[in-house]
C-alpha cells in the first residue's frame, strides 16, 4: 500500500505501520474470476494513479487467459468503459478494440484538481453477466479545496450547542450486561440529551480492576444504519495496548439489544427521512443532534475515574469517520483521530460542481440551482469544516472509486485540516467505500503506537 502525507509533521512510526497493511500495488486491480475463465486487470500508468493538471492518465486493462497469460485480444472486442469525473459526470465511453501492439489504452485528463474513476466491464462467452473493475486517478488531490469557506460564526454557533449540553446535566445509567472476556466488564450506557435525539444508547467496557487515572479512552461512532450499539467491538477496544476504556455508541440514540425488526421498523418509519430531516436550518438538521450526542459520548468518557486525563482517541468509518472529524474539532482534548472514508464531509460540494459526501443532501433543480437555505444550513454540519479545526494527529483513508463518500469530498475536508497539524492521508486507487481488515489492523497499531508514545 502506498500512501502519500500532504502535510510535513507526519511520524515516520505510523507511515511504517499503515504502509505495511498491504502488499498488493494499489494501482492495479484484478477480477477475481473462477480460474476457468479469463480474469481483468486495470492498472495506471503512475504506481500511486497521482497526476498532475492536465497530464495524460493513461488506463491500462488487461485480460488474462487461465494461467496468467494476455488474451492476445481474444476478447478484448468485449470490453467496455466509462470515465467518470468529479459530480459522477461521465466523460468519455465505449467500446475498446484490440490493436496489434497490444491491450488497448484509455486516456484521460482533468484540467483542474480532482478525480476521475475508469470503469472496465467485460463478458466472456461462458458468462451470464458482464465482470467489471474500477481504477481512480488523482489529479493533484492537495489542491481540492472546500467548496465554501467555514462560515464566520461557525465556532459562535457551536459555543452555544456545548453551552446547552453543559445547561442540561447529564444523569447517565450505566446497567452491568454479560461481557465474553473474563477481564473486560462491560455496560449498558444510557445518558439523555438535552433535546430529543440528542441522547447516548451505547456500550461501555473497561479492564476489570482498573486503578483511578490509568488508562486512555476510545470513542467508537458509527456508520449509518439504524442499529444498537457493538457490544463486542467495546469489549475489544478496552484490551488495545495495556487496556482502555471504550464506548461504542449507535448513531441515532435507539435502545440497545432490541430484535432486528425494532431498528428495521425505525428505519423504515421514524427514521426514514433523517438524513435530509430539517436540512434548511442550522438549528434543526439531523445531524446537529448526532453531534451533540458526540460530545455527551466524550464527556461521558473523560469523565470515568479510569481516564488517564491525557489520552482521548476518536475512531470511526464512513459516517462514524465524519463523526470522528467532527469530535476532534470540536474538542481539543482529542489526541488521535482515525477517520475511514469519512461521510459528511463537503456537504456544499455540488456549489463548486462536485458530488456531496453521503448523504449527498445538495440536489441541483433541472434548472441547475440550489436550495440556498440548505447550501447555508449545512455548513455548520459539514465534518470539513469541523475539519479545519483540528489539532491533534490525524490519519484519513481515502477510496478512488468510492461512489458512496467520493474521493474529492474526503479531500477537500482533509486540506481543510491545517497544515502545521500531524496528518496522514492514506490513499487507495481501487478502493471503494470500505474498511478493509488490513486497514483495521493498521488502525490498532496506530492506537497501540500512539498510547505508548503518549506516555513517554
Amino acid at each position: 500500500m502506498r500512501e502519500r502525507n500532504f502535510a510535513v509533521a507526519a511520524t515516520y512510526f505510523l507511515l511504517a505501520l499503515v504502509s505495511a497493511a498491504s502488499a498488493a500495488s494499489p494501482a492495479s486491480a484484478a477480477t477475481s474470476a473462477p480460474s476457468t475463465r479469463p480474469t481483468l486487470e486495470l492498472t495506471t500508468d503512475h504506481p500511486d494513479a497521482i497526476y498532475k493538471t492536465g497530464e495524460v492518465i493513461r488506463f491500462r486493462p488487461v485480460l488474462k487467459r487461465v494461467g496468467g497469460r494476455d488474451d492476445g485480444g481474444a476478447e478484448t472486442h468485449d470490453l467496455h468503459y466509462s470515465i467518470v469525473a468529479d459530480g459522477d459526470r461521465q466523460i468519455a465511453g465505449g467500446a475498446l478494440a484490440s490493436a496489434p501492439s497490444g491491450p488497448p489504452e484509455i486516456i484521460a485528463s482533468l484540467p483542474k484538481p480532482g478525480f476521475v474513476r475508469c470503469e472496465v466491464s467485460f463478458k466472456s462467452r461462458a458468462a451470464t453477466r458482464p465482470t467489471t473493475m474500477s481504477i481512480g486517478a488523482a489529479v493533484e488531490p492537495d489542491k481540492i479545496a472546500p467548496s465554501l469557506p467555514v462560515p464566520e460564526d461557525f465556532d459562535a454557533f457551536w459555543s452555544a450547542q456545548k453551552k446547552l449540553l453543559a445547561d442540561h446535566p447529564a444523569e447517565t445509567k450505566l446497567i452491568p450486561v454479560k461481557s465474553t472476556d473474563p477481564a473486560i466488564e462491560a455496560f449498558d450506557v444510557q445518558i439523555p440529551g438535552p433535546q430529543p435525539g440528542t441522547n447516548v444508547s451505547g456500550y461501555f467496557a473497561r479492564p476489570i480492576g482498573a486503578k483511578p487515572k490509568s488508562l486512555p479512552a476510545i470513542l467508537y461512532p458509527h456508520s449509518a444504519g439504524v442499529r444498537d450499539s457493538d457490544l463486542p467491538h467495546a469489549i475489544r477496544g478496552a484490551k488495545l495496548g495495556a487496556g482502555a476504556i471504550a464506548l461504542d455508541f449507535n448513531a441515532h440514540g435507539v435502545p440497545n439489544a432490541q430484535p432486528p425488526e425494532f431498528y428495521k421498523d425505525l428505519l423504515n418509519g421514524a427514521l426514514s427521512d433523517h438524513r435530509v430531516r430539517g436540512m434548511q436550518d442550522r438549528e434543526k438538521v439531523y445531524f446537529r443532534g448526532m453531534y451533540l450526542r458526540v460530545l455527551r459520548a466524550l464527556d461521558f468518557l473523560t469523565k470515568q475515574p479510569e481516564w488517564d486525563g491525557r489520552i482521548l482517541i476518536v475512531e470511526g468509518s464512513s459516517q462514524g469517520g465524519g463523526q470522528a472529524l467532527v469530535a476532534a474539532g470540536l474538542d481539543p482534548r482529542v489526541t488521535l483521530c482515525l477517520a475511514s472514508v469519512p461521510a459528511l464531509c463537503d456537504l456544499t460540494g455540488p456549489v463548486a460542481g462536485r458530488e456531496s459526501g453521503w448523504p449527498k443532501m445538495l440536489k441541483p433543480a433541472a434548472d441547475g440551482s440550489l436550495d440556498e437555505k440548505a447550501v447555508q444550513a449545512l455548513r455548520y454540519v459539514d465534518a470539513m469544516n469541523f475539519a479545519s479545526r483540528i489539532r491533534c494527529q490525524t490519519i484519513v483513508s481515502v477510496g478512488f472509486v468510492d461512489k458512496t463518500c467520493p474521493p474529492s469530498s474526503v479531500c477537500a475536508a482533509f486540506n481543510n485540516i491545517p497544515a502545521t497539524t500531524d496528518k496522514t492521508l492514506v490513499m487507495r486507487p481501487t478502493m471503494g467505500h470500505q474498511f478493509p481488515p488490513d486497514l483495521i489492523a493498521a488502525w490498532d497499531d496506530v492506537i497501540r503506537a500512539h498510547i505508548a508514545e503518549m506516555r513517554k
